[in-house]
């Protein structure tokens, strides 16, 4: 496959080496500032589950210095995503399918009416990364999952090649015939471990020795499950007990990225996230009292350098 990264952080420059790894085609669309980093210093995967070192970085700052791709990875930050649809578009025009990684739900819609129903298949991550001052991957979690599946009937061959795609780089990736549900149980579980985390300025191993604090999480899986249903997606009491004992499970030292994010002053997707929850909420008439303080907690580092 001929795969365009478009949001070539910790995310989008991970997997986009681990597919390059595999022999496919990979081109990094990219601003100038990140241009010129991976220009200077190349791109380096550090992962316990294996280093890998980018031969030939592939750089374009416009899509029109792309051709012929099958594939765009968005991997943006959330408040980012509007500056991306004109690129999108052009790249659409093309014959390419977006496949974004996003958190949250809200920017599917947005993505299907600019781009078309037909140009956005779903998909998520699972994933624990950030780079270092050098542009390069620090990939700190033991797990590297991507979700993806089609919205939509013409989309089922492209998800087949890129089943394949997955299955032959260092990452696991599926193909799911239910992706709405997977991206909103997604969409739970980053809700609650990007907010504990974020809103106490802890990693998840301090939070969970105050068993006080560790129950807001909880409470936010819970409230998460009601919008989802209320959004007739069914997720299931037993998946906000699964999500739970996952969260229990992490290392000690493992925080969210929207946390780490705050450590560095960066901008964080709060608003993306939990302010979209709100929003969804809003909609259905759901009340999410613990998801709408932990918002107001992080609200005042939303610009970052704080």
């Amino acid at each position: 496959m001929k795969i365009v990264v478009l949001g070539a952080g910790a995310l989008g420059a991970y997997y986009g080496a681990r597919w390059q790894e595999a022999g496919h085609e990979v081109v990094y669309l990219v601003r100038e500032g990140r241009a010129e980093q991976l220009k200077d210093n190349g791109l380096t995967i550090y992962s316990e589950l294996g280093d890998y070192q980018v031969p030939d970085v592939q750089i374009a700052k416009d899509p029109e210095e792309v051709e012929g791709a099958d594939l765009v990875f968005l991997s943006v930050k959330g408040y980012h995503l509007h500056g991306t649809i004109e690129w999108l578009k052009q790249l659409v025009q093309q014959g390419a399918k977006v496949f974004p990684v996003l958190n949250g739900i809200e920017h599917l819609p947005i993505l299907q009416k600019e781009l078309g129903e037909e140009a956005v298949i779903g998909g998520l991550a699972y994933i624990i990364a950030t780079l270092d001052d050098k542009g390069h991957v620090i990939h700190s979690s033991p797990f590297h999952d991507l979700v993806f599946g089609p919205l939509h009937p013409s989309q089922q061959s492209l998800c087949e090649e890129l089943s394949l795609a997955c299955n032959q780089a260092n990452m696991s990736g599926r193909q799911s015939p239910h992706i709405l549900e997977d991206m909103w149980s997604k969409y739970m579980f980053i809700t609650a471990f990007s907010g504990i985390t974020t809103s106490t300025n802890l990693s998840i191993g301090d939070v969970k020795k105050t068993p006080q604090t560790l129950g807001i999480a909880k409470r936010v899986l819970e409230e998460m499950k009601s919008l989802a249903n209320a959004h007739e997606i069914e997720i299931t009491q037993e998946q906000v007990e699964n999500a739970f004992e996952r969260l229990k499970g992490l290392d000690h030292e493992m925080t969210s990225s929207m946390h780490q994010d705050r450590r560095k002053g960066l901008p964080l997707e709060v608003e993306h996230l939990h302010g979209g929850a709100l929003r969804l909420g809003d909609d259905r008439d759901v009340a999410l009292p613990y998801i709408q303080t932990i918002h107001a907690m992080i609200k005042p580092f939303e610009s970052g350098k704080i």
